[in-house]
């Protein structure tokens, strides 16, 4: 995997991330002129699911206590499980029980904005975050999350199991990639070729293979979920899954810890994979083994796409938020935040600073993901619709019908389309 230079990598891990990219990403929010401020105290609640998974809890609770002995506040925190995570957020935010800093997954952020609890960060965002980052981390404008790391989701491959299966350069196009998937089968000892998404909990994966197939999924406004390439893109899915290809019933949680096993030649993750896999694996040169893939695509000259991916830091209304908002601020700007962070969880930073810096620039593995994944990685085209969660769980479930046997997928797709377009209104 050749090297990036510095400029590079500065413009690939935000290549697709550009400050418009979210401009329209949800419905008007109540006014947030109402101050921030909580009469100077310094006490304030913490919420992130980071502190709940096993590969980034210890790391996170340090930094934390870094702050609070630092400043002399006095933090709550609280977490929950990934897939739990917004709508645990969503229910105490509308209930008012909810206060301080939150991470956010920045594809939630237009849906936090909607419930006009979110603080404006617009004055916290001096500290030196490019402006691609920044843009993730706006709804209409306004800087209602502070960019913690960004990146994309695409495949990671074992290259050990790669080698092993006589795969010597990764598969630039959906028929090599086939060809991939069929020689790691022939390795038997229960190797999982592909942990492809096949849980409706995070099937949305299936949107960047669509597009693969050269579906645009939505133009002009319009669902156009069910054309001839998703179909064909369905198709092609659940031919590998009855291959046994793919791996039924798996979910990213499920895909890490089957890969952390040695057990998987691709699963997709964003550039959080290494931490979390590395961590969870008996084997302890995995992150060595860790090889960053382009999404294979149907011909040779198209271009990769990726699903944008990306962390937030919001601050809500109330109890708190003047100091949640330095607190927000410092964790994803201050190096002496943002440097041990990347180091222990293998996020990178999302300031210029940080991303020139040595530790950042000399990791194989980041540059190599920032050169496959992140520089052709391009926003949901459904965040910009206020039931976008609705909507790619309508398509989700329909794909999975498919591959249970219950519809054919131009039956499927065609009723996930109906149904989708009726969530898009």
């Amino acid at each position: 995997m050749s090297a990036i230079s510095r400029r590079n990598l500065l413009k690939l891990t935000g290549a697709a991330f550009g400050a418009s990219a979210l401009a329209a990403c949800a419905p008007s929010t109540s006014d947030s002129s109402d101050s921030s401020s909580d009469g100077g105290g310094k006490d304030f609640k913490f919420t992130a699911w980071s502190l709940n998974e096993a590969s980034t809890k210890e790391a996170l609770q340090g930094l934390v206590d870094t702050y609070a002995e630092a400043t002399g506040a006095k933090i709550s925190t609280a977490s929950y499980p990934y897939n739990d995570y917004l709508n645990q957020v969503l229910l105490q935010v509308r209930g008012g029980t909810l206060t301080g800093a939150v991470q956010l997954d920045v594809a939630w952020l237009a849906t936090l904005a909607a419930t006009g609890k979110l603080v404006d960060l617009s004055a916290q965002a001096g500290g030196g975050y490019t402006e691609a980052a920044l843009g993730i981390a706006k709804v209409k404008g306004t800087q209602y999350g502070l960019p913690w790391t960004t990146a994309g989701i695409g495949l990671i491959g074992n290259s050990e199991l790669l080698t092993k299966a006589g795969i010597t350069t990764p598969p630039k196009t959906i028929e090599e990639f086939e060809q991939a998937l069929r020689a790691l089968k022939g390795l038997g000892g229960g190797i999982v070729p592909w942990a492809a998404m096949t849980k409706v909990d995070q099937l949305k994966d299936f949107i960047a293979w669509m597009w693969a197939f050269g579906s645009p999924v939505v133009q002009d406004g319009q669902v156009v979920v069910g054309d001839d390439p998703s179909v064909e893109a369905l198709t092609w899915y659940k031919k590998l899954f009855d291959e046994k290809l793919i791996a039924a019933d798996v979910n990213r949680f499920d895909a890490r810890a089957l890969f952390a096993q040695g057990k998987v030649g691709f699963y997709e993750d964003a550039v959080a994979a290494r931490g979390a896999v590395t961590k969870a694996s008996p084997d302890s040169e995995l992150g060595s083994k860790l090889l960053p893939v382009s999404r294979p695509v149907r011909n040779a000259t198209d271009k990769p796409r990726h699903l944008a991916w990306g962390h937030a830091v919001a601050v809500l209304k109330g109890d708190g938020a003047e100091a949640a908002a330095k607190f927000a601020a410092t964790l994803t700007s201050d190096p002496k935040y943002t440097g041990p962070w990347f180091a222990k969880a293998g996020l990178p930073p999302t300031t210029t600073s940080g991303l020139a810096s040595p530790e950042v620039q000399n990791d194989k593995f980041t540059t190599a993901f920032a050169t496959a994944i992140g520089a052709f990685s391009e926003p949901d085209p459904f965040w910009v619709y206020p039931k976008y969660a609705q909507i790619e769980q309508a398509l989700a479930t329909h794909v999975q019908s498919v591959l249970v046997g219950k519809a054919s997928p131009k039956e499927a797709l065609a009723a996930a389309k109906e149904q989708m377009q009726g969530l898009a209104k």
